[in-house]
């Protein structure tokens, strides 16, 4: 079985979490420099099966693109073409690092730690995947509920 990929896109850097086989539990895997991104799943998809990949997408209040989708819609342009053959999914990533920061404040991780940028990047990309997931197992709850 395949693991699902997730990417907390920014233009610096890209936190990165991916499934186990199973795709039940979701794990920060890395975070890394922006231009590093396309070589770093080239690498990974050498030791790793990818059924999916999965990309916070920001969005405004409204619901609408943010301006931050400017850097995010080339790279998702150039993933789809790189990689035809597996789907892509956009998961609205308002609010996940914010979430990430009180992830870490109630993990007990130290004020200084909370500084790393790279460290929330990571934690988003885990909070969007677990987000997906989460998604995913509710609408199989929905259709099994629906089948009875």
């Amino acid at each position: 079985m395949g693991r699902i990929f997730a990417i907390d896109y920014g233009k610096q850097r890209i936190g990165i979490a991916v499934t186990d086989s199973e795709k039940i539990i979701a794990s920060g895997l890395t975070t890394l420099a922006s231009p590093e991104i396309f070589k770093f799943i080239e690498d990974y998809l050498k030791k790793e099966i990818v059924e999916r990949f999965v990309v916070g997408y920001p969005k405004t209040l409204r619901n609408e693109k943010s301006e931050a989708t400017v850097f995010i819609d080339p790279f998702l342009e150039k993933l789809q073409k790189k990689y035809p053959h597996i789907p892509i999914s956009l998961v609205d990533e308002r609010f996940t690092s914010k979430i990430a920061f009180q992830t870490m404040i109630d993990g007990g991780v130290k004020k200084m730690a909370r500084r790393n940028k790279a460290l929330i990047d990571k934690i988003s990309a885990t909070i969007i995947l677990q987000s997906y997931l989460a998604c995913i197992i509710h609408k199989n709850k929905q259709n099994d509920v629906n089948i009875l």
